[in-house]
């Protein structure tokens, strides 16, 4: 499976927003990379660059290649209501980012990981592909032989955020996805109108 495993703070300084989570150094160094990266004349972006970025800004935060996010979109286009919502729910849907917000893993690449491992069910049978579609009322559990590892437990007894559209049952290891999230629940900085517009050229 292929997926982005290259330098992750200079991606962050890239977009100027820590989109892979706490990081010391882009908080040391909050400016581009490169060597023109403290530079205040840089070139000005034009509306096609300014689009891109913001796909791009969203692809890395999901952990997403091109072509499974060009399918998201055309899906999400052909469903009613707003499409750059549209786009945003049936990503969040997505069984690794379900597995990172229950808060199972502390990160979107670890939680990718742990269900290509076959760590993490779905209805009960192993789901080992990170970008299975739940549907509302899923449940998403962790495999009774993998409850004794150190790296969930860890990440479960930390301080994990709560969220409207999930429901947990920390004896069971049990989550369920109880809807598509609303828009203005969604925590991640993207402005989803550019995508659309982007794709819509």
């Amino acid at each position: 499976m292929a997926r982005y495993i290259g330098p992750k703070s200079k991606i962050a300084r890239k977009f100027n927003d820590p989109i892979f989570g706490p990081d010391k150094y882009f908080e040391k160094k909050n400016y581009p990379p490169g060597q023109h990266g403290t530079n205040k004349r840089r070139r000005k972006q034009s509306e096609y660059g300014i689009q891109l970025q913001e796909k791009q800004k969203a692809k890395y935060t999901y952990g997403m290649l091109e072509r499974q996010f060009r399918n998201v979109f055309k899906k999400a286009s052909r469903k009613k209501g707003i499409t750059g919502e549209n786009l945003l729910k049936l990503i969040e849907a997505r069984l690794d980012n379900v597995v990172y917000r229950l808060g199972i893993s502390p990160t979107r690449s670890g939680a990718r990981q742990l269900v290509s491992h076959r760590h993490i069910t779905v209805n009960g049978s192993i789901v080992n592909i990170p970008s299975y579609t739940l549907k509302e009322g899923d449940i998403v559990g962790v495999r009774e032989r993998s409850k004794s590892l150190l790296a969930i437990n860890d990440s479960l007894s930390s301080n994990r955020k709560t969220y409207s559209w999930l429901e947990w049952d920390e004896e069971k290891m049990l989550g369920k996805f109880l809807n598509y999230p609303p828009r203005e629940e969604i925590p991640e900085n993207i402005n989803e109108q550019l995508i659309v517009e982007l794709y819509s050229k």
